[in-house]
């Protein structure tokens, strides 16, 4: 009998993880093809025949979504597999839709079939939503770690939008190895950080490779998740962020909504910009869908390299691309400092964007003042730069955690906006040290 013939639909992350873990050299599926969406320029390539495994010695085409319903007839599919990591409720239904009406069944993947088993302990740093705060809830885990005395992995969901013949595995220890991967703005974004701190990351396509090579070169692995996607990795620890800024949306996106049903820790981030309407409707929803995890209250704090150049001056400000446009987030992280700090005036973005930046505020109508940092390609990069020129403003407040000093040449000076969690009370702490305290046991 022939296998079920299989689509799998993402944004080149956790499609493919589950293609390596389900159905990968497995005779019973035949998938047939992915489709992309969501991240510009990811369509139009294939899944080489090194990652595919034996029975695709061609490799599998990678289509546009929009194809969909075309090719569910033309390969006369039986099943698309749902493998985003940031949908909305209504659009996961939407896609299900689409796919039964041109004759597929349509599967959600129960996360924990999916997940590798480390043979050293895990954390994993997971959200509700887009830009919740992962990264600096990551970072502040990583440091938490190494004061113990313990040898930190970082590994980082997927961003792989370049050659995946060459980003099967990748590690990054300085930040030279960001231009030897030719990284994305976006990937920038998040390994930087953790770079600069003293750790290196791993990224890539084939996890299981990356877990194994994180396990080399570490005591305790942490997962850095994605958007709001569960752990490539079976947690010892899941540690799911929530954002009260964004009250109500635990609730209203996959598989955010699952992943704080999981979690053994629910940590409130930037309890000081919500207000108390916000915080409790977040407390009441995620105690309502997980009543035994622990919940715990963080601060999200900006922290301005040069605040001296915001006071007083008009500042157009960019945050991170992936929070603002499909994130939804009206505001970042740069609009926080421009007003804690005094700026006298925040310029209109959305006045002098140029090329295919255009496009991005067409499919994001909710972007006006702030600029998101789109850099997934050598053009978008040169449009941001030429935007940035041309905006009327004495200063740019940049929220991206990557220095974009170094990628882009432009003739108004930048202030870096980091932003840092501080928990509120010795909550977390202790949760960190009785997970420290098992691990030295474990080591024994």
């Amino acid at each position: 009998m022939p296998g079920k013939r299989i689509i799998i639909i993402g944004a080149a992350g956790r499609d493919f993880h589950d293609f390596n873990t389900l159905f990968r050299d497995r005779k019973e599926y035949e998938v047939v093809a992915f489709t992309a969406a969501q991240i510009p320029y990811i369509a139009d390539r294939r899944y080489p025949k090194e990652l595919a495994g034996s029975l695709y010695p061609k490799g599998i085409p990678i289509y546009d979504e929009a194809e969909l319903p075309r090719l569910i007839k033309k390969y006369k599919v039986d099943v698309c597999v749902q493998a985003y990591s940031d949908l909305p409720n209504n659009a996961v239904m939407d896609k299900a839709s689409v796919a039964n009406a041109a004759g597929a069944d349509f599967w959600l993947v129960a996360p924990g079939r999916a997940m590798l088993k480390s043979s050293k302990p895990v954390i994993a740093v997971c959200a509700v939503r887009t830009g919740s705060g992962k990264s600096q809830t990551s970072r502040y885990v990583a440091i938490a770690l190494r004061e113990a005395g313990l040898r930190v992995a970082v590994v980082r969901h997927p961003m792989p939008y370049g050659n995946l013949k060459e980003q099967i595995l990748e590690r990054f220890e300085t930040l030279k190895d960001l231009d030897r991967y030719k990284t994305t703005i976006e990937e920038r974004e998040d390994y930087e950080p953790h770079i600069r701190n003293g750790f290196v990351v791993f990224a890539g396509v084939d996890y299981e490779r990356i877990l194994r090579a994180a396990e080399k070169e570490s005591d305790v692995i942490i997962w850095d998740g994605g958007n709001n996607d569960a752990s490539f990795f079976r947690p010892d620890l899941l540690v799911t962020v929530a954002d009260p800024l964004r009250a109500g949306n635990e609730l209203t996106y996959y598989p955010g909504e699952t992943v704080a049903r999981m979690a053994d820790v629910l940590l409130i981030n930037k309890v000081n910009s919500a207000t108390k309407e916000e915080l409790d409707r977040v407390v009441s929803d995620l105690e309502g869908i997980n009543p035994g995890a622990k919940i715990i209250y963080a601060d999200s704090v900006v922290k301005p390299d040069n605040p001296r150049m915001i006071k007083g001056r008009r500042v157009l400000i960019i945050e991170d691309g992936p929070t603002i446009t499909h994130g939804g987030m009206m505001f970042g992280a740069g609009s926080i400092a421009a007003k804690e700090y005094g700026a006298g005036e925040i310029v209109e973005a959305k006045k002098y964007i140029v090329g295919g930046l255009r496009d991005t505020f067409r499919k994001y109508p909710h972007l006006k003042v702030e600029l998101p940092a789109m850099g997934y390609s050598a053009r978008q990069i040169k449009d941001l730069e030429a935007t940035i020129n041309a905006a009327d403003c004495d200063t740019v407040v940049s929220a991206t955690p990557t220095n974009l000093r170094h990628i882009i040449n432009v003739d108004k000076p930048i202030v870096q906006v980091g932003y840092e969690l501080v928990p509120r009370g010795p909550a977390f702490d202790a949760v960190l040290r009785a997970f420290i305290k098992k691990v030295r046991k474990r080591r024994k």
